[in-house]
Order: C-alpha cells, then structure tokens, then sequence
C-alpha cells in the first residue's frame, strides 16, 4: 500500500497558483470571441501604442533576418549587443556571403547555439545572393525556403518589414493566447491559425508585440500578476 504524503505549504501555493490560472473550458462562438478579442486589442493598443519589434535592426530586413535567426533561445537584448559587432564586421549580406563560417560563430558565440546559427546564417546570404539578387524576399513561400527560417520568422518579416500581417507566434504569444483562451493548443502552428482566423491581418504584428509587452510586463509565465491586470474580465481562468 502506497501512502501519499499531503504537500507540503510550498507545493500547495504552486498548485493554487497553477489552478487560479487554468483556463475554463468555455464554449464560445467565433463571433463571441472575436468580439472579446477586440475588447483585449482595445486595451492592449491603449497600454502600449509604441508597439515595434524590440530587435533593433533599423529598417534594414537582411538585418532583421539575422537578428531574428540569433534570437532562438536567446534574449533579444542580447541579440542587440551582439549584432552591433556582427554588422560592424560584416555590413551587408554580400559580406556574409563572402565570410567563413568560423568567424561569424566567433562573434554570435554568446547568442548560444552559434554553430547551428552561423551556418545558418551564411547559408542564407548565399541563397539570398544568388537566389534573390540580394534582397530578402517578400513572400512566406519564399521565406520559408531559406536555411533557418520557419514560420515564426517568415511572420515576422513579412509584418515588421513588408506590412502584410503575419501571426509570430512565440513563447509569449502562445501562453497569453492560451491563457486568454484566443487558441487552445500550445503548439505554433495551432496557435497561428486560431489567432489568424480572429486578428484582423492589418493588427497581426502590433498585436503579437504588444502581448510580448504584456507577458514581460504582467502575464509573465510563472507570477501573471492578475490582480493588476486589466483584461482580467475578458480571460476565462478559473477564479
């Protein structure tokens, strides 16, 4: 006979918490929940009407490209540090395409998995160069068939730089959308159509800044500070 020990007062508050911020199971129509989508996106347009890409990669898509490449499982402060020197040394994507390897990942080194991202990266500039004559593509099917680019990258591009919507669905957008109750799966893909199908494609990329915004600010991932948060009434979490 097993004998299970009742948890301990530490356990319990992280059980609370993880109750109190469990998502009920509510039927909504899509019309009920654009209609709360657009009360969120009030709100969020109101707290944050700067929204951009925290990736400072001044106007230049090749840049963001890269940056957007070097920000996988790292910080995007990090990225801004470390790309100043990047493009110091290599200033376009000519320059990338002539580089060796070695030298990018000497510089990306503390982006973290500077291997896998230097090859990347150059395998980039290469089809970019010879490809594309040099400029970065402005289709998702394009995109997407560069070296290192998925979806969430393909999204990004096409919504910071080419104002075509697109839904980037990172760690921060697939907790609030969840947590909100806008999708219902913790994978990306899933998470891309079910905001796709209620975010208008002119709000796409604002919106999905701005919930960073709000996941760094007061939806963090393990504290959500729901006291103070001001779209409470619209979140469905068990109360």
């Amino acid at each position: 006979m097993i004998v299970r020990r009742p948890p301990s007062f530490r356990e319990s508050s992280i059980i609370t918490v993880r109750r109190r911020h469990t998502l009920s199971i509510k039927k909504e129509s899509a019309k009920e929940k654009k209609a709360r989508f657009e009360k969120i996106n009030a709100y969020l347009e109101q707290k944050y009407p700067d929204a951009a890409c925290s990736l400072e990669y001044k106007n230049d898509p090749w840049k963001l490209l890269v940056m957007a490449r070097l920000s996988a499982q790292c910080t995007d402060a990090r990225v801004n540090i470390v790309s100043e020197e990047l493009f110091r040394f290599f200033p376009d994507v000519y320059a990338f395409e002539k580089a060796d390897i070695p030298d990018i990942e000497k510089i990306i080194y503390p982006c973290g998995l500077y291997h896998t991202k230097a090859k990347s990266i150059k395998e980039m500039s290469v089809r970019i160069v010879n490809g594309f004559g040099g400029k970065v593509p402005d289709t998702y099917e394009e995109l997407m068939s560069l070296p290192g680019v998925g979806s969430k990258i393909a999204n990004l591009m096409l919504g910071d730089v080419f104002g075509k919507g697109g839904i980037v669905a990172d760690t921060h957008c697939i907790r609030i959308s969840n947590r909100l109750g806008l999708a219902a799966s913790k994978n990306q893909s899933a998470v891309e159509r079910s905001l796709g199908e209620i975010v208008p494609n002119h709000l796409q990329s604002d919106f999905c800044h701005r919930l960073v915004m709000f996941g760094r600010e007061v939806c963090t991932a393990r504290n959500p500070d729901c006291e103070n948060c001001g779209i409470s009434e619209f979140c469905p979490k068990i109360k």
